[in-house]
């Protein structure tokens, strides 16, 4: 029997007795050609072997050749290529590199979890070091953006290696697997996995966001790759939006109200809030909106309060939810909102008095203007029809009546006449 019929027949039947083990035969594929592995690989899927085990055949004898896949140190003694020991120049191993993941992506199974998806990034980020053909990094994005949620930052955090990108990430090609990700079918997606995807997105934001050659657009682009419903909380967006400010001081006053516009202060934490609101770098307006946010909240507490302290049970009480133990976490959380919510009622208690107090005075201030003026006969206000008019017999006596404004001029300008002993004099 020869090697390659009884490693097909050890991975088509695990538990036939094999003189070959499966560490032994994976060693021992790992220094045949790669010609013989394809073929190999190739009557192992005839025999009908599970896509998950082609896959660990695959990342096991790529890990073999390719320090760089395995995600160990690239010192790896086992490595039958590495820049110390082949005596190659570097353009005959990286044209070899080309080939091997060429092939190895055009063996792998087109099942959708076949492969993990930090192998495929690793692979990835390998075809674009060497620079493999379109086709085939196309065939990788696109097996990543699968199962984009399965992925580590660190494994994410792809550099770029193109001449004309000025970023040391390679955002773009983030860009492009988030929104082919978030495009995909409902069915080929879960609610959870979105929610891990906007969680990745955003601690990539927050490493990318330190590079002063990371663009605005770049920036807002895989921010908004990401719906806004996938987020439950956006303390993640806003720190990377504050470490983009911080890494760029130079950003005009539109363009940080246009990221700020990205952030929903509705589902910042009272944490998140707290830092927002004393930030000196976030715009004015985006700090009253912060603030009016935590105001409305607290508000929507305090009569959630009042409407569970004033309703009455139900009279079955086995019709009640049960209650549930809060932690001490919980507890801590809730008397600390009671407190702030004792202090801003005693704040509003103190304005609305000291506002009252002031009302006082200027009520009592004016009831001395007008006593004063009643008492030297002068027309408190012409606004109303009730007017002075003063008898021109000389008496002194005051009548009120109404009077049009026209008659109330004439009768103040002729009893305002000169006297005729002033013209005697003259």
């Amino acid at each position: 029997m020869s090697k390659n019929q009884d490693l097909q027949e050890s991975v088509t039947f695990p538990g036939k007795p094999s003189p070959f083990a499966a560490e032994c035969w994976f060693d021992d594929a790992c220094i045949l050609d790669m010609d013989y592995f394809v073929k190999t690989l190739a009557g192992i899927k005839a025999k009908g072997v599970r896509p998950d085990l082609i896959g660990s055949i695959i990342t096991h004898y790529a890990s073999k050749w390719l320090p760089d896949l395995s995600g160990e140190a690239l010192s790896d003694q086992r490595s039958l290529i590495s820049l110390q020991s082949s005596p190659e120049s570097v353009t005959a191993l990286w044209m070899r590199k080309r080939f091997f993941v060429e092939t190895l992506v055009g063996v792998l199974p087109p099942e959708k979890d076949s492969i993990p998806c930090n192998f495929l990034l690793r692979l990835l980020r390998t075809a674009n070091m060497v620079a493999v053909e379109a086709t085939y990094r196309a065939e990788l994005e696109k097996r990543i953006s699968w199962q984009l949620d399965q992925a580590l930052l660190k494994e994410l955090m792809i550099p770029s290696f193109s001449h004309t990108c000025s970023t040391l990430l390679d955002v773009e090609l983030v860009i492009r697997l988030v929104k082919r990700f978030a495009n995909l079918d409902e069915t080929a997606k879960s609610g959870a996995a979105m929610v891990k995807v906007a969680k990745l997105v955003d601690c990539y934001l927050a490493e990318a966001a330190m590079d002063t050659c990371l663009s605005l657009n770049e920036f807002a682009a895989l921010a908004g790759a990401v719906p806004s419903h996938a987020r439950a909380t956006d303390d993640g967006l806003y720190r990377a939006i504050d470490t983009y400010l911080k890494a760029h001081p130079g950003v005009s006053k539109q363009d940080r109200k246009s990221l700020c516009r990205l952030i929903d202060c509705r589902k910042l934490s009272p944490e998140a809030s707290l830092h927002a609101a004393q930030n000196e770098r976030l715009p004015v307006r985006a700090v009253i909106q912060v603030l009016f946010s935590e105001q409305n909240k607290l508000h929507r507490q305090i009569d959630w309060s009042g409407s569970f302290s004033t309703s009455t049970r139900s009279p079955n009480p086995f019709l009640d939810a049960p209650a549930r133990c809060l932690s001490k976490r919980e507890m801590n959380a809730m008397q600390m909102e009671i407190r702030k919510l004792k202090e801003e009622v005693l704040r509003l208690q103190s304005q609305c008095s000291s506002m009252q107090v002031q009302a006082e005075r200027k009520e009592k201030k004016k009831a001395g203007i007008f006593k004063w003026t009643r008492n030297l006969g002068i027309m408190p206000s012409f606004r109303t029809t009730g007017v002075v008019k003063i008898n021109e017999g000389g008496d002194g006596d005051v009548e009120y009546g109404k009077q049009t404004p026209m008659d109330m001029n004439t009768r103040l300008v002729r009893a305002r006449a000169t006297p005729k002993w002033r013209n005697s004099l003259s």
